[in-house]
């Protein structure tokens, strides 16, 4: 009976072989054993997070307040940032924005000439520097409007880019949702000034000009994200507008750092700061978007409706002080890192069978000082067997990582880390007799 047992295996072996031979060589393209799958997706393990203590967070005397971290836009700390509240002069940050972006275009250089209409020339407030018909370079203007905010100039941009200030205002709708702004913003000038001050208000436009706090951090995002240049015109301290002007417009930020050898306001001068606007009206009280810079993070805060001109810069400080002093930048994955829960992926139709994967790239978060790795929470996901399949090329992405800290949430591409040739059909082949007879063998020593 044991002989005839032997034999009937035997046999059933023999037949296996023949029936896979066949199989494979009767096709092009050649089988594989069922022991190919990519590893599974799986989390690094990772102690419980201990509950973060509470920050001395600031209470700054103002309608509505936030902190960002300007490479990422992460909010550090917030008050009341979703309700709208009328800007004033911070709405020209999106009138600086739509200026900038006609250079960035080639629409106009920094020499290209602007004239003063006789509508900007009138219009009330800040500036009443520029006469009507009045030529300056696109420069001259621009410091005019950033360093001094000058309504009359700003109206010069908005007749330059829009042909009216009323389409013009259209513009900067447009590109408020472009931006990623709430659908609170809403802009019905050049200028921030409520409709009742404007001498020609839009017909077409409703309403009155409006912005959260988050909105005007996401705008102030934006301009130093897209053109950072804007620094270089809102960190001076006073400058003249021509050269013969017999004294310089000063800068209504009292904070600059360029303010530290100004007797009386080298007290508001923080270091690292350099910009961005000011902006004052009945309606709007005293509001200030602020960024300074301090090693090697950027912040960006807004306080709207203080009650007094030294609030806003005083409640400013408490802000950029409690971002600085609280958080940092933490680098936490570096390029070509390997992530341990997915070192490798399988490959199929390849000489090798296995590739190593590292990160394409490294991240970095904005966390509070003393986080842990603990913190951070990983997952690594390779693609979809279908393509993982040679030749692979090193460089290729094949996975996903995501990392996760306090509600931010990043990825990363995983990469081949080697090249993988595709196998020719006998390689295959081969290997394919040797899983099959390697499952085969697997098999009768288990029912043995």
């Amino acid at each position: 009976m044991k002989f005839l047992s032997f034999t009937k295996k035997k046999v059933a072996l023999v037949l296996g072989v023949s029936l896979i031979a066949q199989s494979l060589l009767l096709h092009i393209q050649p089988t594989y054993a069922a022991d190919t799958k990519a590893p599974a997706a799986t989390t690094a393990p990772a102690a419980p997070a201990a509950p973060t203590p509470a920050l001395n967070e600031p209470k700054p005397a103002a309608k509505s307040a936030i902190i960002m971290e300007a490479s990422t836009g992460a909010v550090l700390y917030e008050l009341n940032a979703d309700e709208a509240f009328p800007p004033a002069s911070m709405a020209k940050m999106m009138t600086e924005y739509l200026a900038m972006e006609s250079i960035k275009e080639g629409k106009f250089k920094w020499d290209s000439p602007v004239t003063a209409s006789k509508n900007a020339a009138d219009v009330i407030g800040s500036g009443q520097l520029i006469a009507e018909n009045e030529t300056l370079t696109f420069k001259d203007m621009f410091n005019a409007m950033s360093i001094y905010s000058a309504n009359d100039a700003s109206v010069a941009f908005a007749e330059l880019l829009g042909e009216t200030e009323e389409n013009f205002a259209k513009m900067m709708n447009e590109k408020a949702k472009q931006l990623g702004m709430s659908d609170k913003a809403h802009f019905i000038s050049a200028t921030g000034l409520s409709r009742a001050d404007l001498k020609n208000p839009p017909a077409s436009i409703e309403g009155e000009t409006k912005m959260t706090a988050r909105d005007a951090g996401i705008l102030a995002y934006n301009i130093l994200k897209d053109h950072k240049e804007i620094l270089e015109f809102t960190k001076i301290p006073s400058l003249k507008l021509r050269a013969t002007d017999k004294t310089p417009m000063i800068n209504f930020n009292w904070m600059i750092e360029g303010n530290q050898s100004n007797t009386n306001l080298k007290k508001y001068a923080y270091a690292g700061l350099d910009g961005l606007k000011t902006g004052s009206t009945d309606d709007a009280g005293y509001c200030f978007t602020g960024t300074a810079e301090r090693n090697g993070m950027r912040l960006i805060s807004v306080v709207m409706g203080t009650k007094t001109e030294p609030e806003r810069f005083n409640e400013t400080r408490k802000l950029l002080d409690y971002g600085f002093n609280n958080f940092e930048i933490k680098p936490f994955l570096n390029a070509k890192q390997e992530i341990d829960s997915l070192k490798i992926v399988n490959i199929k139709k390849g000489v090798q069978t296995q590739v190593p994967l590292v990160t394409k790239t490294g991240l970095t978060f904005v966390t509070r000082k003393g986080a842990k790795d603990t913190d951070f929470k990983i997952t690594a996901e390779p693609l979809e067997e279908s393509k993982l399949v040679a030749p692979i090329t090193k460089g290729d992405t094949l996975g996903k990582v995501k990392v996760s800290y306090n509600g931010q949430e990043k990825t990363v591409d995983l990469i081949a880390n080697d090249d993988v040739q595709k196998g020719s059909w006998i390689r295959l082949l081969f290997r394919s007799f040797k899983n099959f007879f390697s499952d085969m063998f697997k098999g009768i020593k288990g029912g043995s």
